[in-house]
């Protein structure tokens, strides 16, 4: 019953008329940027966290988490009527989707991704409603010993889970957490790494790091990018799918959004990992396997409900433990820190409304994207006629006054255009830049419970072998390292990633 309770509070928040309306913008955003390829989550919660700060908190989590489960839709529509992924997430679903819709088969290919990804939003939002109580519960025991530890855990696992060479994301981390601890020291006050400039004596702001690895950096590169947009020319046919259709379609959606929705919790899990994941599972499933690739109902159907199951229940970590798993995540956590909100489990009881209006808001925006994607996807196709030369500068554009508006600084903007060009060298050595985000918004909050830990233990190291919660967090991290440290291990991921 309590549990209804707190969802009658978050749905009384999320349907008030001005949070129904930053929902909106937020699926719609979402859906825009998920359809641009090139343009992902992270660079257009970067460019729009300084407009927050005129909003309501509650408002702009609604509009910045619908901006996030947005873009799962609207990338299956760029990749299934252009055979390019708007979204990460989306590139298998260039596999199956678009070879249906080069057999007539569009419209049942966008049905089925449209009614999968709201069945997992709706199971993923009961599952992120039902567990926050219970793992909130468990938080409110963890001292700095258990932070520490769990953070430590997090970028292990966000170096386990993530794709390409083993060295490069540690060195990733690595760069973020030094990043991280640029700026005044908050107990002794001495000023750390900032080279006799004043302006860094706040240290590096999550906005400039966040804009000018992922949208400077992406824009830069994706100019490059000489991939031809080729829109099927075929009818889309009726927008719903034959009775064999749904029986393929349908045990394949259960276990996507069963699969996303465990791998969604994970350290540096989320979408993408989801919807690789489930696409492997349901070709290994499959009677006859050699129909993916061709056109294979399943393999629009797993993926992409793991993909948004996955997309919702990373939410959880942040919302429970106040823990980001990803660059998604992080964001919100810079969004949060702008309003003056300690993620955390705290948050649950000193700001009911917003936490439960976030939760409730995610069904009602996934309602949103399911009642709009379909009748809006004759715009959709004509936005990918927009040439990219005309639409980047304006995004530059936008992104420089955004950083500007932040501090009214300039400095700030010549910091993003500086890790802008880092992030183009990073792509062009082939190093993710989202690990470098999770450290560097980490590092400070694991430097302040690894100063507090020992503090309280009188400099005793053993604290965090001693306490039993903390204990098992790095054994569970230890475990993670052999795990990634076995040849075979590491051959089978790095080929995995590569076939997909």
């Amino acid at each position: 019953m309590e549990l209804f309770s707190h969802l009658a509070t978050g749905f009384g928040v999320a349907l008030t008329p001005v949070n129904l309306l930053y929902a909106l913008v937020g699926a719609l955003l979402g859906t825009l940027i998920g359809v641009l390829p090139g343009i992902g989550p992270v660079a257009t919660i970067a460019m729009l966290l300084p407009t927050t700060y005129a909003l309501e908190p509650v408002s702009a989590l609604i509009m910045l988490a619908g901006i996030y489960y947005g873009a799962q839709y609207g990338g299956s529509t760029t990749a299934i009527l252009v055979n390019m992924p708007g979204e990460a997430s989306s590139v298998v679903t260039c596999l199956d989707g678009y070879q249906m819709a080069r057999r007539g088969q569009a419209g049942a290919a966008l049905a089925v991704a449209a009614l999968a990804s709201f069945f997992a939003g709706t199971c993923a939002t009961i599952l992120v409603a039902g567990v926050s109580l219970p793992l909130s519960a468990l938080a409110l025991k963890f001292g700095p010993a258990e932070y520490f530890s769990l953070m430590v855990l997090g970028l292990i696992g966000a170096v386990v889970l993530a794709h390409g060479s083993l060295l490069k994301a540690i060195a990733m981390i690595l760069v973020g957490l030094l990043l991280g601890i640029v700026g005044t020291d908050v107990n002794s006050g001495v000023m750390r790494f900032d080279f006799g400039i004043p302006e860094l004596s706040d240290g590096i702001g999550v906005v400039v790091v966040a804009m000018g690895l992922f949208g400077f950096a992406e824009i830069i590169v994706n100019l490059e990018s000489t991939e031809k947009r080729e829109v099927v020319r075929t009818k889309l046919g009726g927008l719903w799918f034959t009775k064999e259709q749904f029986r393929l379609a349908a045990p394949a959606a259960l276990r996507g959004t069963a699969l996303g929705s465990v791998l969604g919790v994970l350290p540096g899990g989320g979408a993408m990992l989801s919807s690789f994941a489930s696409y492997t599972v349901e070709k290994k499933l499959a009677k006859d396997p050699s129909q993916f690739g061709k056109g294979a109902i399943q393999g629009v159907a797993g993926p992409e409900a793991a993909n948004n199951a996955g997309a919702q229940s990373s939410f959880i970590p942040l919302l429970t433990l106040g823990i980001p798993e990803n660059a998604v995540m992080a964001m919100m956590v810079g969004a949060m820190t702008i309003h003056n909100i300690q993620p955390g489990p705290q948050v649950m009881t000193s700001n009911p409304g917003l936490f439960w209006g976030l939760i409730a808001s995610m069904w009602v925006g996934n309602l949103m994207l399911v009642v709009l994607n379909l009748p809006l996807i004759g715009i959709w196709i004509r936005l990918l006629s927009v040439p990219y030369r005309l639409l980047y500068p304006a995004i530059l554009l936008f992104c420089a006054i955004g950083v500007y508006t932040v501090n009214n600084t300039s400095f700030d903007v010549m910091q993003t255009a500086f890790f802008g060009l880092l992030g183009v060298v990073f792509a062009k050595l082939a190093c993710e830049p989202a690990p470098l985000l999770l450290g560097f918004v980490l590092g400070p909050m694991m430097e302040e419970n690894l100063r507090r830990a020992l503090l309280l233990s009188r400099g005793d190291p053993t604290v965090f072998a001693t306490r039993p919660i903390s204990a098992g967090l790095l054994a569970a991290a230890v475990l993670l390292v052999l795990v990634i440290a076995l040849p075979n291990m590491r051959r089978r991921r790095e080929e995995a990633f590569q076939e997909a």
